[in-house]
């Protein structure tokens, strides 16, 4: 594999022509996707991918190394990825930050992306995760850059039932370096201007959420955006946190693929 491509694995179906493209969040990596492997590749070919830094991509990009990451050149990775593999359209699965590749994507490329299934998304950061972004910013350069990860993973998923998902997220973190770390951390100060844009103008691509009804930090900007787009759906899970995918896998698989399927149908 080119070492100026995103580590990726594939999952190729006997029947289907249909790909569905799988987006991890920022400190986490494709491995987030394990309770939904078997049951997609029942139906679609997939599409695991690493992003830049994270995972089995940790040591590509060396010659990019002193420059900032955007939302831009992250999505370009993926778009690179879908050439390689003579991909021309896809269904997109993200969740958390992953979600907001998946729209910048969609801006990119209007015409590569089928459907979108954006999980515990992230359409805007309240004013405490600002606070937050804000004070990690001042600090990233003297504190443990874990100590800010664990610190923003209780934050997000502060519930004893989210545990799992915390720890997993961590876990994977701990692969990133602390260079990787502060180019990411960087990305999440354009999440509000970027989000604002994607707000105002919609994308005629079927959009569904699947949300936590304890995701506290973004289920009401989530629901504030669905009543505003027309093409946008949102399915809640009672008694779930941010990482709905690994929490609630069953019932994400099943509204998702089913989702994937009408519109499919549809198309």
């Amino acid at each position: 594999m080119s070492d100026t491509l995103l580590f990726h694995k594939t999952y190729l179906h006997p029947t289907s022509k249909d790909w569905v493209v799988f987006v991890h969040g920022a400190g986490g990596s494709s491995s987030i996707w394990f309770k939904q492997i078997k049951a997609y590749k029942q139906h679609f070919n997939l599409l695991l991918l690493d992003l830049r830094g994270h995972g089995r991509s940790n040591n590509m990009f060396q010659d990019m190394i002193k420059n900032p990451y955007t939302f831009k050149t992250v999505t370009a990775d993926i778009v690179q990825v879908l050439n390689h593999l003579k991909i021309q359209s896809a269904h997109f699965v993200g969740i958390s930050l992953g979600t907001i590749i998946i729209r910048s994507l969609a801006e990119l490329a209007p015409e590569r992306v089928k459907t979108m299934v954006l999980g515990g998304a992230v359409t805007r950061l309240n004013t405490r995760s600002q606070v937050l972004i804000s004070a990690g910013n001042m600090c990233k350069h003297f504190i443990p850059y874990m100590w800010l990860y664990k610190l923003f993973a209780y934050v997000v998923m502060p519930q004893r039932a989210q545990k799992e998902s915390r720890l997993m997220f961590v876990n994977d973190a701990k692969k990133l370096c602390q260079k990787e770390f502060k180019r990411w951390f960087k990305l999440a100060t354009d999440v509000n201007p970027l989000m604002k844009c994607f707000k105002e103008k919609e994308l005629p691509i079927p959009t569904l959420y699947l949300m936590g009804g304890n995701d506290y930090m973004f289920i009401k900007p989530v629901k504030e955006m669905v009543n505003k787009h027309e093409h946008s759906y949102l399915t809640e899970f009672e008694n779930c946190g941010h990482v709905c995918n690994v929490e609630r896998p069953d019932e994400f698989n099943q509204h998702s693929i089913e989702f994937i399927q009408r519109h499919m149908m549809a198309a």
